[in-house]
């Protein structure tokens, strides 16, 4: 609030006065064919549009010329470094975080597109802990608690309808006019811990002050996110409206119906706007919305639509205060402000109260959810009146009028706080003054909800508090922009936002007020909002956080409000006649709020480098007094050793002075090494145009700064700087040396742009060198980075376009940014297609001459460089990599183009493509390669690497097989070679790019074209990887194209490689295990492929096991063979367990026979059809059996089970217990009964009778002394007889389960006694040798 006053920039005057190239540089493009580069203004639209400086708001900036202000933006911490102790200033505020990146994007690209101010809106949601942001046609919504915000961050995109009907205003003090208020679905009464990194359900209700614009998202997260609801509402409808979505009014219409309202509706705008959950409705919300005319209006907001009607009209607005309310009748006026009496609510609550402050009172309303959505006023109370006891007095001595601005509730709805202000008259000196205060008003005690609408419901909670006493006169304008917070640390403390930007705190402390003031600069723009953070264990609210408009978001502590509070001045709230008025030597000297920050220098250094991809606040100088004393003692270090050759222990003196503190791009050895490839000379300044750059000065002065940097290097390296930089400043050293590289590379570039000069020079024939440089592909891109950075830093726009390219080194990045946007610029289809090759030809040529320096200087100072582990070269950026791409996309295209042009401009073109292709790819493997160092994610990173490094090389291999092949077959002839050593001499350099970066499949199509084995052999050893490498793709192909043959004798070769393969492909693996001797593995396998059914074997069926391999289709004869190659295999093991891997085998083959049997005979019963072939499990067998009824399947269910493990008869116990009770159910046991009674048998009758049993036989197979099965028997499962229970630990026995039978009371123990015969006679059962049972 006590910042300066907006100075216009006087650099639109100096736009004037271009120059543009001469006629002379025109005849020189058409000599040359190639299209010159516009004049400067005519290229202007293809940046910036019109505005003169880019990225800088058109009024507000202070320039540059004008003394240093302590920016807040450079009042931003390093990452990463916290202050501790008492070198962390108390009444500093503190930097929370950084916008979401495509906040930033925005930003960025209105700055850019928009001529001057970009009008920005902004607001906190303090309940769900969200922040929104108004840019240009989208909505921003993130949390400001989130530590990631950018991958948080929701887009909502305004419907272009209501945009066009959008009435932005010209108000400095309301941005874009917008209310917006968020509706949380799931809110509850607790105000818990927020912290939380994803929000939970929220709509967006959204209107607009002047046209009463109303857009409404019901849901904005997750699936359910939804299209916003639109619609344009006449608000002087006196009825209910409706506007349903299916049905409504197109907004065209909607536009003419509004424009069709009274002129005095128009004149008044929406003031607030506040909006609840409807319980037990879905996504439907009902808002209100107060008008400066006095009316209250309602919305029902839907996913189909809106309803709307006024319920309520303030008659008394108008005249409250006497004759002079009039003026209240413009676009602004009353009411002021609503606000929730609690702000957590509940789904289930049935109702909620409301305030309304108008201009002499407060007024309740009531909203009832059931049956219907119903607001009543309940009371009103009057605040400004002859009666001081009821708050604020009127009409006394000196008191001209009394504007009640706005009112905020605390968190218990007991306490409300009214921002008031109060135009005042001195009658001693009759000079005019405005005094603002704070009114506290609190619920009386034993005060009924149902008080009677008159009764005083409110009183006074304390004297009202002066914030201001004496503030200079403000415009209305201003006074309604005012906004008040409450709720954060202090206890009771308040913020006050003004409409220009600024913010107080305002803190009742020891008996007086003192006031906080946190104020930006017009370079971070302004306070769009303030909120608190989430309560702490304690349930307090927590310090306050304020949103800003261009520098993130930042807290304020309890501490800094406590300690850096000073009592009201008597000096205005808004930024006028403020800090910038003051003398130097006051800004100076005012060090309390930017703490140890240094001013930011404003100078050539001051380089935006705009969109690109750095860390957070980019081109900001964040240099710290210690830093600017620690870099001023290098300069001097570094200059005696120049003059002579000695350090004299400077490393103890830059120790000491806190040098080696800081890594990165901040650190004083990066800062100076930036100055000295950075630097500007003062005599090119003498010489104006293009003729600069065709003298010998440009070369000697890159050669110049090469020299003095590698001086630089000599005194890091005998001082032992290096080391220490070397060992904890990785980053900074890496910049330094990066320095060079660019510095190499622009000594490079301007070689290329020479020999450019001097080819087109010659072609020219009469054109002096000078004039032949304007024009070409080269040189438009040096205009193009020139011009962009004099665009984007005042103090160079005096400079010529490619003085500035030239000297500024450490920004080479810019090329390729302007590469990757303004292509369309240098390279475009309307130009001849000779000319597009030249021209593409030139810029892959500058490219690759740039990486072939860096390279080079890379190898050349090896030892220099730190590990490179986690650290990302300057040539493997984003920015860098995108322009290489661009250039690369288009050359491609062009190069399916070529048939008509000449071999050798074919070859040549094809060379170079596949030059600027290889140093693309490399710059994507150091990126990967960096991401891996920090363990960052970089899947996204490797597909874009794979996707375009095959649409390089597949394009390049596509040419060369055309060259080869297609209508230039006359190379054979010329040169008397054949069309396969033509291809390989034409694909060796491609080979070795493929054979780089794992391009396996243009490697394996040559290797195919050539038809050349012993290549591909070479090719597979050399090209080794984590899963195979190339051998595994070469597998993959054989495999694919079903040729086996091939691929099992390259496995000969490459056994290793070939087995890692095969573990997917399970049908191959058995037969290279036996080759190299592993017949356990290949048992394994076998007996696996033969038990295989929709990717689960016999074995893991019983277990419950589901394999992830592939399904192989064989019949039951296949199964058999497969089992019979398993066993022979599992013989030749000749292991220790391969005795216990027969019998699994033997049981496996076994089953197989019984599926056999049983489907067999519920086929020819016509039970079953289909399926013959498939494998049953176990299970699936035994429940056939249960299911047929007959005697002999009955049976043969003991048989599966006596065939599988132990595991399988204990997890399917009940299935077991089932088949026992079948086996009794198939004998009359009550007609045996009787016939036994009856006929009084013999013991040798009973016996041949009960042998015929089926539980006599079933006894037999699982008790009997020749029963066999897999593992363990079925006694420890489940005993025969119920006395082994307690030993076999089983709950039930054979015995229990015939217990339960119907005819045991009768031929119970006729039954047991078949049951335990069965178990102990070894000779009653006969085997037939050609029982299936075997």
């Amino acid at each position: 609030m006590f910042s300066p006053a907006a100075k216009r920039s006087s650099f639109s005057a100096r736009k004037e006065g271009q120059s543009t190239p001469s006629a002379a540089a025109a005849a020189a493009a058409a000599a040359t064919g190639s299209p010159f580069t516009p004049a400067t203004d005519n290229r202007k639209s293809v940046f910036f549009g019109n505005n003169a400086v880019p990225e800088r708001p058109a009024t507000g900036t202070p320039a540059p010329w004008a003394l240093p202000r302590l920016s807040v933006l450079a009042r931003i911490p390093p990452t990463g470094k916290v202050e501790k102790g008492t070198q962390a200033d108390p009444i500093k505020p503190v930097y929370v975080g950084e916008f979401p990146q495509v906040v930033r994007d925005e930003q960025a690209r209105l700055q850019k597109h928009i001529t001057g101010d970009v009008l920005v809106s902004g607001g906190m949601d303090k309940e769900a802990c969200l922040s929104w942001m108004i840019c240009g046609s989208n909505v921003y919504v993130w949390s400001y608690l989130s530590s990631a915000a950018s991958k948080n961050c929701t887009v909502l995109e305004l419907p272009s309808d209501i945009l066009q009907c959008a009435d932005i205003g010209k108000s400095p003090y309301h941005g874009s006019s917008w209310l917006l208020s968020v509706v949380e679905w799931h809110r509850t009464n607790q105000r818990g811990n927020k912290v939380q990194q994803n929000p939970g359900s929220v709509g967006i209700i959204m209107c607009n002050q002047k046209t009463r614009a109303v857009i409404y998202w019901p849901e904005i997260y997750g699936e359910e996110r939804s299209a916003p609801v639109s619609t344009v509402i006449s608000l002087d409808e006196p009825e209910v409206s409706s506007s349903p979505i299916d049905a409504r009014t197109p907004p065209s219409k909607q536009r003419q119906r509004s424009r069709s309202a009274s002129s005095s509706t128009r004149l008044h705008s929406l003031n607030s706007l506040i909006a609840s959950a409807v319980p037990a409705s879905k996504h439907v919300c009902v808002a209100f919305a107060c008008c400066s005319n006095g009316e209250l209006w309602q919305f029902t907001c839907s996913p189909d639509g809106f309803e709307h009607r006024k319920v309520y009209q303030n008659s008394s607005t108008l005249s409250s205060q006497g004759s002079d309310s009039g003026q209240f009748v413009g676009s602004k006026g009353y009411p002021r402000s609503l606000v929730w009496r609690f702000s957590a609510s509940s789904m289930e609550d049935s109702s909620r109260e409301f305030f309304m402050l108008t201009d002499h009172e407060i007024q309740c309303f009531s909203v009832s959810f059931n049956p219907e959505i119903n607001a009543t006023k309940i009371w009103a109370h009057e605040i400004v009146s002859t009666d001081g006891d009821l708050g604020i007095k009127k009409d006394l001595a000196g008191q001209k009028r009394i504007w009640p601005l706005d009112a905020q509730v605390d968190e218990r709805g007991k306490v409300i706080t009214v921002l008031v202000a109060i135009f005042c008259m001195d009658r001693v000196t009759s000079s005019s003054y405005t005094q603002y205060s704070l009114l506290t008003m609190q619920y009386k005690s034993q005060v009924s909800r149902s008080s009677d609408l008159h009764e005083r419901v409110l009183e006074k909670k304390a004297p009202i508090q002066e914030i201001i006493p004496k503030a200079r006169l403000e415009e209305e304008d201003f006074l309604f922009s005012m906004r008040l917070r409450v709720g954060g640390k202090p206890a009771g403390s308040a913020i006050i936002l003004s409409g220009d930007g600024t913010a107080t705190v305002s803190h009742y402390y020891r008996s007086k007020t003192r006031l906080y003031q946190f104020d930006l600069p017009y370079d971070a723009g302004k306070v769009l909002d303030a909120s608190v953070l989430p309560p702490a264990d304690d349930g307090e609210d927590g310090a306050w956080v304020v949103l800003t408009e261009k520098a993130g978001i930042w807290a304020i502590p309890e501490k800094a409000v406590v300690l850096g509070g000073v009592e009201p001045p008597e000096r205005s709230l808004s930024r006028k006649g403020s800090s910038n008025e003051r003398s130097s030597q006051e800004e100076r000297r005012n060090v309390t709020f930017a703490g140890a920050f240094a001013p930011r220098r404003v100078n050539s250094e001051a380089w935006d480098l705009g969109d690109r991809q750095r860390a957070a606040m980019t081109g900001i100088g964040r240099s710290t007094a210690q830093d600017e004393e620690s870099e001023a003692l290098l300069g001097q270090l570094f200059h005696d050793f120049l003059l002579t050759g000695l350090v004299d222990s400077s490393f103890e003196k830059l120790r000491n002075s806190g040098a080696f503190e800081r890594d990165g791009e901040t650190n004083v050895f990066a800062r100076t090494s930036k100055s000295i490839v950075d630097t500007l000379a003062k005599h090119w300044t003498t010489t104006r145009g293009a003729e600069i750059v065709s003298m010998s000065i440009v070369s000697s002065q890159l050669m110049d700064k090469q020299q003095k940097h590698e001086k630089f290097l000599q005194f890091l390296a005998l001082s032992k700087c290096h080391e220490e930089l070397l060992t904890k400043q990785r980053q900074s050293l890496l910049t330094i040396l990066e320095h060079g590289e660019k510095l190499d590379g622009m000594i490079h570039l301007r070689e290329v742009q020479n020999t450019i000069s001097q080819s087109r020079a010659t072609a020219s024939g009469g054109l002096s060198g000078s004039e032949s440089q304007v024009s070409g592909a080269l040189w438009d891109l040096i205009q193009l980075v020139g011009e962009r950075a004099r665009r984007n830093t005042v103090l160079l726009m005096d400079r010529d376009n490619a003085e500035v390219f030239f000297s500024k080194v450490s920004d080479l990045e810019e090329l390729f940014y302007c590469l990757d946007l303004h292509l369309d610029y240098i390279l475009n289809d309307d130009q001849p297609l000779e000319f597009q090759i030249q021209r593409a030809s030139e810029l892959s040529n500058a490219i690759a001459s740039i990486f072939r320096a860096t390279a080079f200087y890379r190898d050349e100072h090896h030892m220099w460089y730190p590990p490179p582990a986690g650290l990302t070269p300057w040539n493997c950026q984003p920015i860098v990599r995108n322009g290489m791409w661009r250039v690369a996309s288009f050359m491609v295209q062009l190069l399916n183009e070529t048939s008509r042009l000449g071999e050798s401009a074919i070859l040549d073109f094809h060379s170079r493509l596949e030059v600027l292709a290889e140093v693309l790819l490399e710059a994507y493997a150091g990126a990967i390669e960096s991401k891996l160092g920090r363990a960052e994610e970089y899947k996204g990173l490797l597909d874009e690497y794979w996707k375009r490094r095959d649409f390089l090389l597949e394009s390049l291999y596509h040419q060369v097989k055309y060259i080869v092949e297609g209508k230039h077959q006359f190379l054979a002839i010329e040169t008397g070679e054949q069309h396969e050593e033509i291809l390989r001499k034409l694909s060796a350099g491609l080979l070795a790019v493929s054979k780089r970066h794992e391009g396996y499949s243009i490697m394996w199509s040559i290797c195919c074209d050539f038809n050349d084995s012993e290549l591909l052999k070479k090719l597979m050893h050399e090209s080794m990887g984590p899963k195979g490498g190339f051998s595994y793709f070469v597998f993959k192909q054989l495999y694919e194209k079903r040729q086996f043959a091939k691929l099992l004798r390259l496995g000969e070769e490459f056994q290793q490689e070939l087995a890692i393969f095969l573990k997917d492909h399970q049908d191959l693996l058995w037969l290279h295990e036996l080759f190299l001797h592993q017949f356990s593995s290949a048992s394994e396998s076998l007996h696996m492929l033969a038990l295989l059914e929709d990717g689960c074997s016999i074995s893991e069926a019983e277990n419950g096991i589901h394999a992830e391999l592939p399904t192989v289709a064989v019949t039951l004869a296949d199964r058999k063979r497969l089992l019979n190659l398993s066993k022979i295999a599992a013989m030749a093991d000749k292991s220790v367990d391969h005795q216990s891997k027969v019998k699994r085998i033997e049981a496996d083959s076994k089953m197989l026979k019984l599926q056999e049997e049983i489907v067999g005979t519920l086929t020819a019963e016509a039970e079953l059809t289909g399926g013959e072939d498939r494998l049953f499990r176990p299970e699936e067998l035994i429940e056939l059996c249960l299911k047929s009824g007959t005697r002999d399947l009955a049976l043969l269910a003991f048989e599966v089970f006596a065939w599988t493990s132990s595991s399988f008869r204990e997890t399917h116990r009940s299935l077991l217990e089932e088949c026992w009770r079948n086996a009794a159910n198939q004998d009359d046991w009550g007609g045996l009964q009787q016939a036994y009674a009856d006929q009084g048998w013999s013991d040798e009758e009973m016996l041949r009778q009960l042998r015929e049993t089926v539980l006599f036989q079933a006894s037999s197979r699982c008790y009997g002394a020749n029963a066999e099965t897999i593992e363990d028997e079925f006694h420890s499962v489940l005993p025969l007889r119920k006395e082994d229970v307690d030993s076999a630990g089983a709950e039930y026995s054979v015995e229990t389960l015939l217990m339960q039978h119907n005819d045991f009371p009768e031929a119970g123990k006729l039954m047991l006694t078949a049951a335990v015969l069965g178990a102990v006679q070894e000779d009653v059962v006969k085997v037939d040798e050609s029982s299936p049972m075997e």
